[in-house]
């Protein structure tokens, strides 16, 4: 059997990583998403164990000092974290996984898995990911111009990634998003 791919997608808060993942793992039955664990709080609609691995701070520190996490960040003021076992144990299997991280994450996996594709999600416009963060209702406003600043930074650190993806159509945007995990898999 051969060995699956590790794909990491990233993108600033807002681009709308989550919702073209969750497109992209419907067509593709071989890609299976790695769920994260967080110590932040459950937003309103999200289940654990589906959107994320809820758990408490001491919990997540004594994971970490086992070395249970292919990568670890601290974002926003929370942990979060990829369970290494279940990465290993899909890959080894002939599954492709795909997990959403931020930039600290993504260059933790690539200095310890090289052969992960890096693909970053990018907004058509700063202004498009503002509008966006306002839509989503979930944060202040002090927080939405946190988010714009760190964006930014983010956009600048593209460079590290494999592959670029604007989302300014979701159906476009999923079209290279596919195009892309088709072809690093073959």
């Amino acid at each position: 059997m051969t060995p699956g791919r590790l794909f990491i997608v990233s993108a600033p808060s807002g681009t709308g990583k989550t919702t073209l993942v969750g497109h992209l793992l419907r067509r593709n039955k071989r890609l299976v998403r790695s769920v994260s664990v967080t110590t932040r709080p459950l937003r309103k609609g999200e289940r654990q164990g589906r959107d994320y691995y809820f758990v408490t701070k001491e919990e997540f520190l004594r994971r970490r000092r086992r070395g249970d996490f292919l990568e670890w960040a601290a974002v926003f003021g929370h942990y979060y974290g990829t369970p290494k076992r279940f990465v290993e144990e899909k890959i080894i299997r002939g599954k492709n996984v795909i997990a959403c991280l931020d930039i600290q994450g993504a260059k933790q996996v690539k200095r310890k898995w090289p052969e992960a594709v890096l693909i970053f999600i990018l907004p058509p416009k700063i202004k498009d990911l503002l509008e966006r963060l306002k839509k989503r209702r979930t944060d202040s406003a002090q927080q939405i111009r946190t988010r714009l600043k760190i964006a930014k930074w983010e956009i600048s650190q593209k460079k590290l990634y494999d592959h670029e993806v604007i989302n300014d159509r979701l159906s476009r945007a999923l079209k290279v998003l596919s195009a892309i995990v088709r072809t690093e898999k073959n």
